[in-house]
């Protein structure tokens, strides 16, 4: 078979181009170096750096603006449902203590359970406010900008 010579697509060579390379110089450039660009003007790099620096800005307020409104939203939703949560655990502690006295009436009489009950949950709501206060503490710790011990405790 006799050795065949690729044919090169139709179009894809002209005089000035006969290998066929399209201008591209693979490393050798036939027409000379390449012509270097004119340097850009410092005012031309300064209002392009001002105009970026601009919608950065605008883009980091836009961010903020996103976030403050999701956590608006976030916010709300969770006060709504807390008061729920807080109005439905108030109603269980009423059933809860007047079943309690109705429990202990039979045997301590109605005064004697009533007195009790009270005192229990008297108890229990200072208890709950003791560990409230320590909460509140180790909050207010970690929104100080000074950790160290010393200095005052605002």
């Amino acid at each position: 078979m006799p050795a065949q010579k690729p044919t090169p697509p139709p179009n894809s060579a002209s005089a000035s181009d006969p290998h066929g390379f399209g201008g591209v110089s693979h490393g050798y450039a036939p027409d000379g170096p390449p012509s270097t660009p004119p340097p850009v003007p410092l005012e031309d790099i300064v209002r392009d750096l001002v105009d970026d620096a601009k919608q950065t800005v605008q883009a980091e307020l836009a961010l903020l603006e996103a976030r403050g409104a999701l956590a608006s939203h976030g916010v709300k939703w969770a006060s709504a449902w807390g008061f729920v949560a807080a109005c439905s655990l108030l109603v269980a502690l009423l059933a809860v203590a007047f079943g309690a006295i109705l429990v202990l009436a039979p045997h301590v009489g109605p005064l004697l359970a009533t007195l009790i009950v009270v005192a229990a949950l008297i108890g229990l709501a200072g208890f709950a406010g003791w560990r409230a206060k320590r909460s509140a503490g180790d909050v207010k710790l970690a929104l100080r900008s000074d950790l160290s011990p010393q200095g005052s405790d605002d």
